[in-house]
């Protein structure tokens, strides 16, 4: 499974040969020439790590940072033209975890977050936890809680829901769901139908209007992390 890469500059060159360089080399990404849109594109497809430009117009990137710590703890490289003491304790405070100075190698960066995201998969081996929200996964006691309450789910149940957290709130088809839970390389929208439902029985406080399993139409399903809009284009 690909890494999805968010890139949030402003400079047009750099997204463009990034982009390519960084989807050469195996990662989906997608990019943002502003503050605003990034946050857009950060809650919407929920990647696995953020580079993100200090000097953006409008929205700098240090808000940008701070409003995506209301939302997400996903993995944030800072890309800046100088990185000063000054500089990196405040993006430390804000929950930054790598600093790249421009101009840098391609190579380079994909080197750190190669490296970011390898510290990140080796956390969660080592605690065990998966965590979306309100949502905990504990892989090694097979227990899942939301908002601290316990919830009682089947193998099955539990396997389905680890592969929703497993995206971030990405978006997972119905024939990625099969092979994952199943074991099965072929699309049965039925079946991930029934298990979506049963899953929302005990995971959504009101299941015909759910909150958690969002259903995305002509793509498949993702977690959310509170109340969308009832006009968004997701059909419940």
């Amino acid at each position: 499974m690909k890494s999805r890469l968010l890139l949030i500059d402003d400079d047009h060159t750099l997204l463009q040969l990034l982009s390519q360089y960084l989807r050469e080399s195996s990662f989906d990404v997608y990019t943002a020439a502003n503050g605003k849109d990034g946050l857009r594109l950060a809650y919407a497809e929920r990647p696995d790590l953020i580079m993100l430009d200090v000097m953006l117009p409008g929205m700098d990137g240090w808000e940008v940072c701070a409003r995506l710590r209301e939302m997400t703890d996903v993995p944030v490289i800072m890309l800046t033209a100088k990185a000063t003491e000054a500089d990196k304790l405040r993006g430390f405070r804000l929950g930054v975890d790598d600093y790249v100075t421009k101009p840098f190698s391609f190579a380079e960066l994909v080197a750190r977050i190669q490296a970011v995201l390898g510290r990140l998969q080796v956390s969660e081996e080592r605690t065990g936890l998966l965590v979306h929200g309100d949502i905990v996964l504990d892989l090694k006691k097979y227990q899942v809680t939301v908002g601290g309450l316990p919830l009682e789910l089947t193998p099955t149940e539990f396997r389905l829901l680890e592969a929703l957290v497993r995206r971030k709130g990405g978006v997972v088809s119905d024939e990625d769901l099969m092979h994952e839970v199943w074991g099965f390389d072929r699309d049965d929208p039925s079946l991930v139908r029934r298990y979506i439902l049963l899953l929302r029985k005990k995971v959504e406080q009101t299941p015909s209007h759910p909150v958690w399993v969002r259903t995305v139409r002509g793509f498949g399903y993702r977690l959310g992390t509170a109340p969308l809009n009832p006009q968004a284009e997701e059909d419940q």
